[in-house]
């Protein structure tokens, strides 16, 4: 097993464990039935189907089309090769995450990553099955490895997954760094560069009253700089009282996994926000 996926299991399980020791991993506030079903199924489809297949697809196709570039980068100097995969990959994330949240279609293949109502390492790689198989950003950086940059993925994506993985746990680790009133300086550029719990759990606040929800911005999964440079960030130093989605019609499991194969309830527009939308959150 590759040493970067190793330090990736090592990541997630140390984060759980957090949890295990101190939130209670397996019993979080309103969790139901359905939750674990769908974080267990979309978790071991993404890893053992769905990431190694987009990223074989994605050179195969890169192959039919142009196979006298394969390798091309091999030799390309780090810094420039990650400056493609923040490019390729987060920032075309940021992207798609950004137009999950405000395409009706789209936001129904992101949904269940929302409808939880609580925050853990357990909403990683939650999402419907078919969100992570059309996700541009994953074929991209199928591209670069075919490019001969698999070398510079294998470390980005460890420091990627770190980094989501940490903004997803109900064990903040910035928390107790902004009671420490020296650190705030460096706070001010950390959570203007990177994805903290703080931000991150904003965007899954259930309640758009709460000051401290955003989830129509800090769409942010690596880099919470491209909320910054694009005026979708907001940042307050505090967490939401509660998670999940305000006025968000109930999801079967079906729908929650896959959707549009089992279509989604319908339900009356409400409001959300400032918003009018029937799915959109």
């Amino acid at each position: 097993m590759p040493t970067s996926t190793l330090a990736i299991i090592a990541i997630y399980f140390g984060y759980a464990a957090l949890e295990l020791w101190r939130s209670n991993l397996f019993g979080k506030a309103e969790q139901t039935r359905d939750d674990g079903i769908v974080e267990a199924i979309s978790m071991t489809v993404l890893l053992a189907v769905t990431q190694p297949t987009v990223l074989l697809a994605a050179g195969a196709l890169a192959n039919m089309v142009a196979p006298q570039y394969a390798g091309a980068l091999a030799g390309l100097n780090v810094f420039a090769a990650i400056a493609l995969f923040l490019v390729l990959d987060d920032m075309l994330q940021y992207w798609w995450h950004r137009a999950s949240h405000s395409t009706p279609w789209l936001y129904n293949l992101h949904r269940a990553h929302h409808n939880a109502r609580y925050m853990s390492v357990r909403l990683v790689y939650r999402n419907n099955i078919i969100y992570y198989a059309m996700m541009p950003s994953l074929w991209m950086s199928g591209v670069l490895i075919w490019l001969g940059l698999g070398w510079v993925y294998a470390g980005y994506i460890v420091v990627k997954l770190l980094v989501i993985t940490g903004a997803h746990s109900d064990v903040a680790w910035d928390k107790p760094l902004y009671a420490i009133k020296w650190l705030s300086p460096v706070m001010w550029v950390i959570e203007r560069t990177i994805s903290t719990p703080a931000t991150h759990h904003a965007h899954h606040g259930r309640h758009a009253d709460d000051p401290a929800v955003h989830y129509k911005g800090n769409y942010g999964n690596l880099l919470f700089f491209w909320d910054v440079l694009f005026g979708t960030a907001k940042i307050t130093r505090t967490y939401p009282q509660s998670y999940g989605v305000e006025n968000l019609a109930p999801a079967t499991l079906g729908q929650q996994l896959l959707w549009p194969i089992f279509p989604e309830n319908k339900a009356p527009e409400v409001q959300v926000g400032e918003e009018t939308t029937a799915k959109v959150a």
